[in-house]
């Protein structure tokens, strides 16, 4: 099953639990875009809170536990039995984190919005601004359902396997950091930026197209590839554009922030 929807698709479901998962690193806040509208029965997942434990040398959205993970789906009317549809403004680059979560939390049924409320508002289909009310879900977090690398699997997987960069190129090669405290990359990295998976209205390219631009970059059977960029949030819409072109890849969920924690590491420009 494809690890994406349709507007026309969700608009024909009726039994799924929606997660409004707008999110930008400056705001505004993701909160007030689901209070100015949002697709009807869709409750508002916070990605600092509900999909990440509060930064620190683990980076600055480190997993969050399975416990506080399994109380904030169930809160906002996940089960465990019931699909899950995830979106934001367009291009996934902040659902592909609720997405990602989900699965790595076992959650079997999770899919993203293909060019989310963008391509859900072109489509005509209603938008409300009226808060959903929700029953608990029963969603059980059990870790471990997508692979995961630490910060020492990760350089070796950028000597032995594939490990692609995936924010833009000007932060890859060091020549600006707005962020984190140190710039540049990986050594042994591959800059491979999110913002070339989709169209430009925001939808993700054909698996075909994917799979080529990801062999170019050196992703070929048999050989293993991750995905890491600031925090871990546009590297899950790396790991998200791989599925759909048809390759597994673990996430570096601490990524640069937690990389850069330790000033013994390795970093490389250009």
């Amino acid at each position: 099953m494809s690890p994406l929807i349709t507007p026309e698709e969700l608009s024909a479901l009726h039994d799924v639990t929606i997660l409004d998962v707008r999110w930008r690193l400056g705001g505004p806040p993701g909160a007030q875009s689901y209070a100015e509208g949002h697709i009807p029965g869709a409750v508002f997942c916070d990605l600092d809170t509900d999909l990440a434990s509060p930064p620190g040398p683990g980076g600055r959205h480190p997993l969050p536990t399975a416990k506080s993970f399994q109380s904030a789906m169930r809160r906002l009317g996940v089960s465990g039995t019931r699909a899950v549809v995830v979106y934001d403004d367009s291009d996934a680059s902040s659902a592909a984190r609720a997405w990602w979560t989900l699965r790595y939390f076992g959650h079997p049924d999770v899919r993203v919005l293909d060019g989310g409320l963008r391509a859900w508002e072109q489509e005509g289909l209603p938008v409300v601004k009226d808060a959903a009310a929700v029953a608990p879900g029963d969603f059980e977090a059990s870790p471990g359902g997508m692979p995961v690398l630490d910060a020492d699997q990760a350089a070796a997987l950028a000597d032995g396997g594939v490990l692609l960069d995936a924010r833009a190129t000007e932060r890859y090669r060091g020549e600006v950091e707005p962020v984190d405290p140190v710039a540049g990359h990986i050594p042994g990295a591959v800059s491979a930026p999110t913002a070339e998976n989709v169209e430009p209205g925001g939808k993700f390219r054909a698996s075909g197209f994917l799979r080529e631009r990801f062999n170019t970059l050196g992703v070929v059977e048999g050989v293993p590839v991750g995905a890491y960029c600031g925090s871990g949030v546009t590297a899950a819409h790396e790991v998200l554009a791989l599925e759909v072109a048809g390759i597994p890849a673990a996430l570096y969920v601490g990524s640069w922030s937690n990389w850069v924690a330790d000033p013994t590491r390795p970093v490389a420009t250009g």
